[in-house]
């Protein structure tokens, strides 16, 4: 049986890297959320990265519940040609080099953003199911992090 790959399938690191926003969903004391965010993704270090105000309701039950979970579709929709993510993960704070890389790729993909308010806060994704209709009907791609991986974040 082949081992659990630490890295998502290249297709859906691609179809990360082109899109430009997610809708995030959070819940804390039975009280869901969703926001919709700019975001970047670092295929380094397998993560979200996305900008936003501590003050917010989503990073305020980020910050209480740290599992999301959140969908990706193209920016563009093309009847016939469904393509899309759903993704599980865990909100982290960022510290140190990894920071300094995951605001670099952040500010690279979004410059406008270094004069706007809010920090930048992270996913550490660790489930993702990735449907292409262009690959074939119904076609899906899922990633799972292998159990023993953590996060050094």
């Amino acid at each position: 049986m082949e081992e659990p790959s630490s890295k998502p399938d290249q297709l859906i690191a691609d179809f990360f890297k082109s899109q430009t926003v997610f809708t995030l969903a959070t819940s804390f004391q039975d009280q869901p959320h969703c926001a919709t965010c700019f975001y970047a993704y670092s295929e380094e270090h397998n993560m979200l990265i996305f900008k936003s105000s501590e003050k917010t309701d989503h990073i305020q039950q980020s910050l209480a519940n740290s599992l999301v979970g959140g969908s990706i579709l193209p920016d563009k929709l093309q009847t016939g040609k469904i393509k899309g993510i759903q993704f599980k993960g865990r909100l982290i704070v960022s510290e140190g080099q990894c920071l300094s890389d995951l605001k670099k790729t952040y500010y690279a993909k979004y410059p406008f953003a270094l004069a706007m308010g809010g920090e930048i806060w992270t996913i550490a994704l660790n489930w993702i199911k990735f449907t292409d209709n262009t690959l074939g009907f119904g076609k899906k791609i899922k990633w799972e992090m292998p159990k023993q991986k953590k996060s050094d974040h």
